[in-house]
């Protein structure tokens, strides 16, 4: 049985991602800014905020260890939209495509949910869901089998219905248990042609 659904991640597969595109701006030296995010601002602890802890607990404790770093550690969030590398061309357009066909769309995403509401209001084709699971509203992240268990709550479907995407190995394996039919996203073409291979395109 095809599945007849499809989710979508969104950092790094609809939303290009990366906090060095605001941190190129902020370090002349590329060691240093790569120090940086390896033991200040790294990507463990970004991961606390994507499952729920509220930014401003997460700043306080990143300046009681590193006060001499403040302005840095507030950028992260202070500046958080400089993160964001806009649209990914190409799986916009697919997703777009999908939509045009009345192919029932999620998203489901690890990200803050401060933060979400920011690009929410910057990213149009994001109405194009029927729902978006944000990690940060629940208090949970992939690859946790609990959030996609709560996915599937509220796509009303069983695993073996959806495909997902998703540009993480681990959140693909997780999914995968599950029953999911995934695609680990590198690229549009690829994920182009695994739509049209399973029916949607």
């Amino acid at each position: 049985m095809k599945p007849d659904t499809v989710v979508f991640d969104l950092g790094n597969v609809l939303i290009g991602w990366d906090p060095r595109n605001l941190y190129r701006k902020l370090f002349a030296d590329e060691a240093a800014m790569e120090a940086f995010l390896a033991e200040v601002c790294t990507h463990e602890w970004n991961v606390q905020q994507d499952a729920g802890r509220p930014i401003r607990e997460a700043e306080a404790e990143l300046l009681a260890r590193f006060p001499d770093r403040a302005d840095l550690i507030r950028a992260y969030y202070g500046r958080f939209m400089e993160m964001l590398s806009g649209p990914i061309a190409g799986t916009v357009m697919l997703l777009e495509a999908l939509h045009s066909k009345g192919i029932p769309l999620y998203a489901l995403t690890n990200w803050s949910a401060e933060t979400f509401a920011l690009a929410r209001s910057n990213f149009p084709f994001l109405e194009l869901f029927r729902d978006i699971v944000v990690s940060g509203e629940l208090g949970l992240v992939k690859p946790d089998p609990s959030i996609f268990h709560h996915l599937l709550k509220v796509v009303g479907k069983p695993a073996h219905a959806c495909f997902f995407i998703d540009d993480s190995a681990a959140n693909i394996a997780s999914a995968r248990k599950l029953g999911f039919t995934a695609h680990h996203f590198a690229a549009p073409p690829a994920l182009h042609r695994d739509l049209e291979n399973l029916g949607f395109l």
